[in-house]
């Protein structure tokens, strides 16, 4: 099993470097900022929670379900600890003290040596209280991890999921502390320097390691600027192991519960995801997805950012299959605009005018097509379909069939296909497929109101008179 687990670590830390190499964070746009904000509550949620047991001193036997555990906490809320409670309100207090009163003074370090000697002193674990307790001294074993090409074969696929999983979560405590700190963050230089990490740790005999979203909260929280912070936190492990394990001993669990828990309080930002559903319903249902998610899949918070990727994704298909197609009138300024939103005057029954606020391919021809046929189903004596093509910025070998077809019906029905202010990628499309010749140069036009004249004039209808 050892084996396995540090091939595992091996191969995950090879996919990451890999992948950062070829500059593949940028599969880091999949990640919204609703899901990401809905991602991070909920985590900063779970952990602080999680830090319950130890703060009140009940003995949990943990399961695979965050929720279940919580219920079970709250059925054994008698069986708490005193002493416990007291060492953890003690510790949140001085963190919290120092925080507002000094923030200058290393109130951790502070605190957890007041709470070391306190427990020392009132004999915390012979009373009953959870300490650190022995930790082994000395440094893990180096090997080389045992390869054969079976077990290769067979652990790809897990490897490769451990690789994107445990970057994704990462990258969402990195997306979130780079905000706040105002300082860039290099997704590739992050896949590499995790993949190291994995790959070092296989030479350790270790499971495979990924960014802790805890730490990095703690970091934020105690203001460390740079990756120096890792460099000396590392350095006082590897010194702590070395010499000062004896000193840990009666370290209460209540007191790294509360470190944990003030950390992460910090990250709970509720407002970021009601601004999502002010900006947009489906950003809005996605950070409330994954933040349901997050809650009901723990421990395993890495599948609630998964579904929010997907909803994110489906959401985002769906508005490019069914993008908002606008029923347009002239306004004063000589452009056409959304005639039910400025209350414009209705166009003459021979006309008809539109918008089509997307790129016209494949996924949404027969969506426009639709909406085209449906203007002339409800219009029996149209005679021209106007559509503000300003909104096109790509049209595909199916739009450009689509168009053939829906022209040559049209065309049998005596009505005329308008087009306005389409772009020149757009244009050169055309010409090169000769939808041009078949649709006709003077049914292009530069300007809405210069189409808008033109279609007057050939209806037989008083021009618009011109700024109108």
């Amino acid at each position: 099993f050892i084996s396995y687990v540090t091939l595992l670590a091996l191969l995950s830390g090879v996919f990451q470097i890999g992948l950062g190499m070829a500059r593949a964070g940028v599969l880091l746009n999949l990640l919204s900022h609703p899901v990401l904000m809905g991602f991070i509550n909920a985590s900063a949620l779970v952990i602080a929670l999680s830090q319950l047991p130890a703060l009140t001193g009940i003995n949990l036997t943990r399961s695979d379900s965050f929720m279940l555990d919580l219920g079970h906490l709250l059925a054994s809320a008698d069986n708490a600890h005193v002493m416990s409670i007291a060492a953890g309100v003690l510790a949140v207090a001085m963190l919290y003290g120092f925080k507002r009163l000094a923030p200058r003074l290393p109130g951790v370090l502070i605190m957890v040596a007041v709470l070391t000697v306190l427990s020392y002193a009132t004999g915390f674990a012979q009373h009953g209280g959870q300490v650190i307790g022995a930790i082994p001294a000395g440094m893990p074993s180096i090997s080389v991890p045992a390869v054969s090409w079976d077990a290769t074969i067979a652990l790809l696929p897990a490897a490769f999921v451990i690789a994107l999983v445990s970057f994704t979560e990462a990258m969402s405590s990195c997306k979130v502390i780079a905000v706040k700190t105002r300082t860039r963050w290099d997704e590739n230089q992050e896949l590499i320097g995790q993949g190291m990490a994995k790959v070092v740790a296989a030479f350790c005999n270790s499971m495979p390691v990924s960014g802790s979203f805890s730490r990095s909260a703690l970091n934020l929280a105690s203001h460390a600027c740079t990756g120096f912070s890792s460099l000396f936190a590392a350095g006082f492990v590897f010194l702590t192991l070395m010499f000062f394990t004896p000193l840990l001993y009666h370290l209460p669990k209540p007191a790294l519960a509360a470190m944990i828990l003030m950390a992460v309080v910090n990250l709970v930002d509720p407002a970021s995801m009601r601004n999502s559903w002010l900006a947009h319903r489906d950003d809005g249902i996605a950070a409330l997805l994954t933040f349901v998610a997050t809650l009901a899949f723990a421990p395993n918070i890495q599948n609630g950012i998964l579904v929010g990727i997907l909803f994110s994704l489906g959401a985002f298909i769906y508005r490019r299959m069914a993008p908002p197609i606008v029923l347009v009138g002239f306004h004063e300024d000589g452009s056409l605009r959304d005639a039910q939103a400025y209350q414009l005057p209705p166009l003459p029954r021979t006309i008809a005018a539109m918008r089509f606020d997307a790129a016209l391919f494949f996924a949404n021809a027969s969506f426009f097509e639709d909406a085209v046929l449906r203007l002339e189903r409800n219009n029996p004596e149209l005679k021209y379909i106007l559509v503000d093509a300003h909104g096109i910025n790509m049209l595909d070998a199916s739009a450009v069939e689509m168009l053939r077809l829906l022209l040559r019906h049209l065309q049998e029905r005596g009505i005329t296909l308008v087009f306005s202010g389409a772009k020149r990628r757009v244009l050169e499309v055309v010409e090169r497929t000769g939808l041009m010749q078949e649709i006709g140069a003077a049914n292009f036009f530069d300007s809405d109101k210069m189409a808008l004249q033109a279609l007057m004039g050939k209806a037989r209808l008083p021009e618009v008179e011109a700024g109108r």
